[in-house]
């Protein structure tokens, strides 16, 4: 039986938190466009209630990921780190069963998750996707993981930079080899609430990991993601369709991408056309001739302010060195003709590299804007 104890001040802390989270009925819907026959779920899979250190109750944690258009969320509180369980007594499953009626009702996908809490090594550990969250509850960090793999969860590494884990460097260690070697730890939290991890993105490809970007959150998600500056860090999952077994599949299957700070970091093949689905050329054919300057204007239908820098030299006209292509907006830039034979051309090609969309191996994304000309 599952019983909870709560004091005054602390039952009306939750209750005050609940009503002011309740009060925003609004959603924000994220516009990045689906790529490849993929949905792109913007996902939180790493985030705390009172069931272990967080501020807030679980279903609090629903109202604001659907508030901040968010498709599918995991509660991960920690199995082995309970600063409140003198006001609350219940299992670790508790904090999942509460939030998951109105994550139903609003149509957001709740995953059942827990994080596995040591010091370094192994670190914190989150495991997705488990059936039984009070099974990791085990002396031996090991056998909570052999546990969660038992239940044939997905386990990624939270925070790997974190000072107070790894206060002189970023380590990989031996206790890591043998969590991958066993089939366990399979995935790494390149970004953590407001910090990136570059160590943490290099081994996304020496050991083939997935990648995530998580808020962590423990306290109101407005106190922390209140502005455009400080954007809520989000895991882009592109799956097939909008299921707890495709948001799964797909994460197996490393078909994620990090969003965080009006950055996106991935794997090149959804990078691209996140970017050429996003843009539009509002202009018809610029028939553009020697020395002569023609306007060209782009529409971004993003949500992503992209930064874009010249590569290489384009054939026949020249563009600007930079271009911001701002967030449902359009822009007009100038082309310049620079020889005879760019009457011909029946496409002109502009070569730039986006700055703030950076593959897996941390570089600046290419790419290639095709205008029609004749």
């Amino acid at each position: 039986m599952i019983t909870a104890k709560l004091n005054f001040t602390f039952s009306s802390i939750i209750f005050l938190s609940s009503l002011f989270v309740s009060s925003a009925q609004s959603r924000t819907e994220i516009d990045i466009p689906n790529v490849l026959g993929y949905q792109t779920l913007k996902c939180d899979f790493h985030m705390h209630t009172v069931f272990s250190d967080g501020d807030v109750w679980p279903t609090v944690r629903v109202e604001e990921a659907w508030h901040d258009g968010l498709d599918a969320i995991s509660i991960t509180d920690h199995i082995d780190y309970l600063p409140h369980s003198q006001d609350i007594i219940a299992n670790h499953n508790r904090s999942y069963e509460i939030a998951k009626p109105l994550a139903e009702q609003l149509g957001l996908i709740l995953i059942r998750g827990a994080e596995i809490t040591r010091q370094m090594p192994p670190g914190h550990l989150t495991a997705l996707f488990i059936k039984n969250a009070n099974l990791l509850e085990r002396e031996d960090w090991w056998e909570a993981c052999v546990e969660a793999r038992e239940q044939d969860a997905f386990v990624f590494w939270n925070h790997p930079g974190r000072k107070d884990q790894q206060p002189i460097q970023t380590l990989w260690w031996e206790e890591h080899t043998r969590l991958m070697d066993a089939g366990i730890l399979k995935g790494i939290e390149i970004y953590s609430n407001d910090e990136l991890s570059t160590k943490s993105l290099f081994w996304v490809n020496e050991k083939n990991l997935t990648i995530f970007a998580n808020s962590d959150l423990h306290e109101p998600a407005s106190m922390t993601f209140n502005s455009e500056e400080k954007k809520r860090p989000i895991t882009l999952v592109f799956a097939t369709e909008k299921t707890t077994d495709a948001i799964k599949n797909a994460i197996v299957d490393h078909r994620t991408a990090a969003y965080f700070n009006d950055t996106i970091i991935g794997d090149r093949r959804f990078l691209t056309p996140i970017f050429l689905n996003s843009i539009e050329l509002k202009s018809t054919k610029i028939e553009l001739q020697n020395h002569e300057v023609k306007l060209l204007n782009i529409h971004n239908n993003s949500d992503i302010t992209f930064k874009l820098k010249k590569r290489q030299p384009s054939a026949g006209f020249s563009g600007p060195d930079e271009i911001i292509l701002e967030s449902h907006r359009t822009v007009s830039i100038e082309l310049t003709g620079t020889s005879n034979e760019v009457a011909q051309m029946s496409t002109l090609k502009m070569y730039y590299e986006v700055t703030n969309m950076l593959t897996k191996n941390g570089k600046s994304l290419p790419i290639n804007i095709d205008i029609p000309n004749k």
